[in-house]
């Protein structure tokens, strides 16, 4: 069952880019997230997407808010990824594609590719906004940093 608005994040625990260990309890709290899930490392609407919060990195700083990314690719792809286009923030590899799943992120194209959305979450871990949508990567960041500027 997918999560709403309203509602709690699930737990989770997945390794960054790094291999360390990420829990979704240790990043709620301090500032409100932007968890963003894309199908596949280093491809078109992916490199753009993960660019475009790059890009905004600082913008979400200033929100009070961190961005993190997650796909089902490893640990090493990501890494290989992040050094490629320099990006600040650590994407998770959801290899088993159990986050996904808990957060009930849709399949496109008869759940061939994985879907694309994006979730604001407050100090809370409360989702107040996703938005999902695979043929726009770059409207991932203006829709975030709208919600995150009416959280202040």
């Amino acid at each position: 069952m997918a999560i709403k608005v309203g509602d709690r994040i699930p737990a989770f625990k997945l390794k960054n880019q790094n291999g360390s260990e990420v829990y979704s309890a240790s990043l709620i709290g301090d500032k409100n997230l932007v968890i963003y899930f894309y199908p596949k490392d280093d491809t078109p609407g992916c490199t753009k997407e993960s660019c475009s919060f790059r890009d905004a990195y600082e913008d979400f700083l200033e929100l009070d808010a961190e961005v993190i990314g997650v796909s089902s690719d490893d640990e090493k792809s990501h890494k290989k990824f992040t050094e490629k286009h320099k990006l600040p923030f650590d994407l998770l590899a959801d290899s088993k594609k159990t986050v996904r799943k808990a957060f009930g992120v849709p399949g496109n194209l008869f759940g061939l590719i994985p879907g694309r959305v994006t979730y604001i979450i407050d100090k809370q871990g409360i989702v107040r906004s996703i938005f999902n949508s695979q043929t726009d990567p770059v409207g991932h960041i203006a829709e975030a940093k709208k919600v995150l500027k009416s959280l202040k």
